[in-house]
């Protein structure tokens, strides 16, 4: 649409036939939905779950009791635990199943990974610890020190329980306690229980036939081999010079690990279903001075501009990145008099333009042509996980990499030599499944069996889809908090809602003990109507969902009314943290019943 009156130079319509063709194609392809992934767990590749990082020390079942357990030693875990003993509430113990605190952090050890968010907004704490980030966005290893010095500072290591996964939690009416189990024949007794195991849960593996019969090396990148590859984080993966590699899956996590494949692989092949979008990173070291000129609260008023920038709610973005820039170009265009509907038109105006700069950049990178077509992404932005990166597309100009564009079809059949993509075999030494992870909203059961009042599973109640109260309280199980996004909030930025999350969590259960309760409970009432609140503030992200290309977003494609109800607060983060600040102050804890 040449010379349109708001600046835009392309042809929306022609954009929408092609980004519904794209999908279209996608689902016709792979009309399975999320039944193309299994779980490792339970599977005859669950020895691909054992750590790697850390030694597994061998130690006698304990048995004790204290006040709060939380599960989970990730950021919402740390957050939880911190905002606790701030409160003065320090008879906790944390589960973790793995060797040491961190979560995603913990495990994602693989060449590149990094925040994709700054560092000055995603790590947790900050002014709590005294943690200064040596870049914007800063790797893996840094992100892990950070969740180590949380740890260190909160005092954590000695009320942990790592290596250990909760096989049970039950409710025992006659104690008024909740008794967790543990697959180390742990069994602990608390009052309170805080569920805080992530927004993603374990890695995934796709139900390709045959994967079960390749007999070269592979692994999940949530579980990287360095042993295998050589190298570290920082050092080139040395021992792969006279290997042929294959990665499958070109999402968040391969943007960033391929640079580091492709620089040392005798061969690299890429498979690809789906192109991710790929915008400038443009990183940068910290001005030490300028950090360290920051006034306290500099951290939370940081955060909340972030959202408001991603948001429009702000007039002054100091973030100024790729996840702010969709209301950097809204603004220039805003009007006095625009209705609701004027404004969705525009904001889907400018995601076509923002995608459209992405496409042209794939073309003044890429040296060949079918590959720069191939690697172009016809969704709009927030459809996939938006990646940001300096060295991904540049990789696919060496010639040892070869892009294996499959259409949306994916990877049809492996062989115990090779993959077979459109048709033909490409023979590998190692595959390496870049397949992400199971996303918490979308699963129907929960991490592991919870069991309420009357011995019933909250799987069971769950069978369509979340019922709670502010994302946390479940009628039926009391005194058991949920730290997560069902019901809840969602920004890009996780650790900003983790910790309102957190605050509010800690003040409940300060005020239940303040008050000599036993029992803190979620009336049904409370919860049917902050399920009907919430789904009349989330129903429009049906259609949006249903318009996107198949990603983990949307359940493969096959988004129906689960994505409402399992779904995260259709508000914006910072109202629901008035919600919850609203509640609080009242002081009546609205809703829960304390006995």
């Amino acid at each position: 649409m040449p010379n349109d009156p708001n600046g835009f130079d392309f042809d929306p319509v022609a954009l929408r036939k092609k980004y519904n063709a794209e999908r279209d194609k996608r689902l016709e392809m792979r009309p399975e939905g999320e039944a193309q992934f299994f779980r490792i767990r339970g599977s005859a590749f669950e020895d691909r779950l054992t750590d790697p990082y850390t030694e597994f020390e061998e130690r006698d079942p304990r048995n004790e009791d204290v006040e709060v357990v939380v599960i989970g030693g990730g950021f919402a875990g740390l957050l939880a635990c911190a905002r606790l003993i701030e409160q003065g509430i320090t008879n906790i113990r944390v589960f973790e199943r793995g060797g040491d605190f961190g979560g995603t952090w913990y495990w994602n050890r693989y060449p590149g990974a990094a925040c994709d968010v700054e560092a000055y907004i995603y790590l947790p704490l900050l002014e709590e610890v005294g943690t200064m980030p040596s870049q914007r966005y800063i790797f893996a290893p840094e992100i892990l020190e950070h969740v180590r010095a949380i740890a260190r500072k909160y005092e954590l290591y000695p009320r942990s329980y790592l290596h250990t996964n909760v096989t049970e939690a039950r409710w025992d009416e006659a104690t008024s306690r909740w008794v967790i189990k543990t697959d180390r024949g742990d069994e602990v007794r608390t009052k309170f229980v805080i569920q805080a195991s992530g927004h993603y849960r374990e890695p995934k593996l796709p139900g390709i036939p045959g994967i079960e019969t390749f007999k070269g090396h592979s692994f999940h990148t949530a579980r990287w081999d360095y042993d295998y590859t050589g190298g570290s984080p920082f050092e080139p993966l040395d021992k792969l010079k006279d290997k042929v590699v294959g990665i499958i899956g070109t999402g968040a996590t391969a943007i960033q690990c391929v640079p580091h494949l492709a620089k040392t692989a005798k061969h690299f092949y890429v498979f690809q279903r789906t192109p991710s979008s790929v915008d400038v990173r443009a990183n940068s070291p910290t001005d030490e001075e300028w950090y360290k000129s920051l006034k306290p609260g500099w951290h939370q008023e940081r955060m909340r501009n972030f959202i408001g920038a991603v948001r429009g709610t702000c007039e002054f973005d100091m973030i100024n990145d790729g996840w702010t820039q969709t209301f950097q170009r809204m603004s220039k265009r805003m009007k006095p008099d625009m209705t609701m509907e004027d404004f969705a038109h525009l904001h889907q105006m400018v995601d076509y333009e923002i995608m459209e700069n992405i496409r042209a950049r794939v073309d003044e990178v890429i040296q060949d042509k079918d590959t720069a077509e191939a690697l172009k992404p016809w969704y709009n932005q927030l459809c996939k996980r938006p990646c940001y990166h300096d060295e991904y597309l540049q990789a696919f100009n060496q010639d040892n990499v070869t892009l294996v564009d499959t259409a949306g079809r994916g990877v049809t059949r492996i062989t115990e030599d090779s993959v077979i993509a459109n048709d033909k075999p490409f023979k590998l030494d190692c595959l390496v499944f870049a397949t992400g992870f199971e996303l918490s909203p979308f699963e129907s059961g929960t991490p592991f069996p919870i069991l309420g009042r009357g011995g019933k599973a909250m799987a069971d109640k769950w069978q369509d889809g979340a019922s709670t109260m502010h994302g946390m309280h479940v009628h039926g199980f009391p005194n058991f908090m949920i730290s997560g996004t069902r019901q809840a909030s969602y920004d890009n930025n996780f650790p900003f809602i983790q910790q309102v999350v957190a605050t509010h969590m800690a003040h409940i259960v300060r005020t239940a003990l303040d008050r000599g309760a036993s029992k803190v409970e979620v009336t049904a009432k409370a919860e049917s109507d902050w399920v009907a609140f919430h789904e009349s503030k989330s129903e429009r992200n049906l259609t949006m969902w249903k318009e996107c290309t198949p990603s983990y977003f949307n359940q493969e494609g096959k988004a129906d009314e689960r994505i409402i109800r399992n779904g995260n607060y259709g508000g914006s983060p910072i109202e629901f943290e008035d919600i919850l600040q609203e509640w609080r102050e009242t002081g009546e804890m609205v809703g829960l019943e304390l006995k």
